[in-house]
């Protein structure tokens, strides 16, 4: 079992190595002083001589045999009792060596969870406010210290973000809103040309071409604005979402072109409740059945599950095909992203439906899996956080 690295540990690891350090070199210097002293008082009782008194005479008196005896048990006496000092000494300075060490480790332990505790309220809460709405505001009061700094620094970029995707979002709503004025006229001018009297064959055939082009342009222009809806995350609506009806509603209507180009449906919808947005949820589902069917085969399958995985509802759906780079399918949840030549016709869509489910994924705080089918065709799977999720 590998132990993260996080700062708190690593912090308590230093606190721990600099007070064991200075420990030992405290634990050092005391023993060799001790040493030193306790050496220096045996030198001295070593060399002092031996007096006797008789009477009121104070003279050195030879050494008898005995007395020399006597010397020489005293040092040895003097030099075990210094040698058991400094050894007891040794022992118990280890030991309170290491029981401090266990002690500062644990208090190094809080001290480091104390100071890196605003850092975890920032992180939490720049996670929410990146998750939910980039309006919000880490406003971290007190002394202007580091963190101070730190948070007032975050803020910033948050402000600098919202507005760069503010911008985005309303140069592709207003590019999409003034789309639609020309399209219509176009439109319009078409059907009063086709209406005259005079129109030929050419005129019908002509017809025909413009307003294939229109609808194409109508769809891209869906596309944005749908586009712009999930990525600013507009869930006001927020309601149960049954997955099972919203699969079996799309391949209701889409039953007439599934008969069409001969493509048998593998259907397996359980019982998977989410919560958002139905509108957003029904696109999602709606483009990622479309884009099983328009990038399959004659004769192909379509493949449909909804599943219940705890707190994850899983949506997945597999088609058959042409098989696909597995490099490059990560790639296709890219805005007008397609692969090889059978996914670039001009009949296939704007290459805006993988970008759409991604980016509804997102504001529901979900995930896109996108797989290459080892005997051809695509994966995708959805996970959405199921209801019973979101309401503990």
């Amino acid at each position: 079992m590998r132990i993260p690295r996080t700062v708190r540990l690593r912090l308590t690891a230093l606190y721990g190595a600099m007070f064991c350090a200075c420990g030992a070199a405290l634990l050092a210097i005391t023993y060799v002083l001790v040493s030193h002293f306790s050496a220096h008082g045996h030198a001295l009782a070593h060399h002092a001589p031996i007096r006797h008194s008789t009477g009121g005479t104070k003279a050195p008196l030879p050494a008898l045999p005995s007395v020399a005896r006597l010397q020489a048990r005293a040092r040895a006496a003097l030099v075990s009792q210094r040698a058991s000092d400094l050894h007891a000494l040794l022992t118990w300075s280890l030991v309170a060596l290491a029981v401090m060490a266990v002690a500062s480790t644990a208090i190094g332990w809080l001290i480091a969870g104390r100071v890196l505790a605003p850092l975890r309220t920032m992180t939490a809460t720049a996670r929410r406010i990146s998750q939910d709405s980039l309006h919000e505001r880490l406003a971290l009061d007190g002394p202007r210290d580091e963190l101070r700094e730190l948070g007032d620094t975050i803020d910033g970029l948050l402000g600098r973000l919202e507005t760069a995707f503010d911008a985005q979002r309303r140069f592709v709503a207003n590019a999409a809103h003034e789309l639609r004025t020309p399209l219509a006229r176009i439109r319009t001018a078409v059907d009063v040309a086709v209406a005259k009297p005079g129109a030929g064959a050419e005129v019908r055939a002509l017809d025909l071409k413009v307003r294939e082009g229109l609808d194409r342009a109508d769809q891209l222009v869906e596309g944005f604005l749908a586009l712009g809806h999930a990525e600013h995350g507009e869930l006001l609506d927020r309601a149960p979402v049954a997955l099972g009806d919203a699969v079996a509603a799309a391949l209701a209507d889409r039953a007439q072109e599934l008969a069409e180009r001969r493509i048998s449906v593998e259907r397996n919808l359980g019982e998977v409740t989410v919560s958002g947005s139905p509108l957003l949820l029904t696109r999602l589902v709606d483009n990622v059945i479309d884009n099983g069917i328009r990038h399959n085969e004659p004769d192909g399958w379509l493949r449909v599950s909804t599943l219940d995985g705890g707190e994850l509802a899983r949506l997945i759906v597999e088609n058959g095909g042409p098989q696909l780079d597995s490099g490059q399918v990560e790639g296709l949840a890219q805005p007008f992203r397609r692969l090889g030549a059978e996914r670039t016709g001009s009949g296939r869509g704007a290459g805006l439906g993988l970008s759409i489910v991604s980016a509804i994924v997102t504001a529901h705080t979900g995930r896109l899996s996108l797989q290459a089918r080892l005997d051809g065709g695509l994966r995708v799977l959805v996970e959405l956080p199921h209801e019973a999720a979101r309401t503990k």
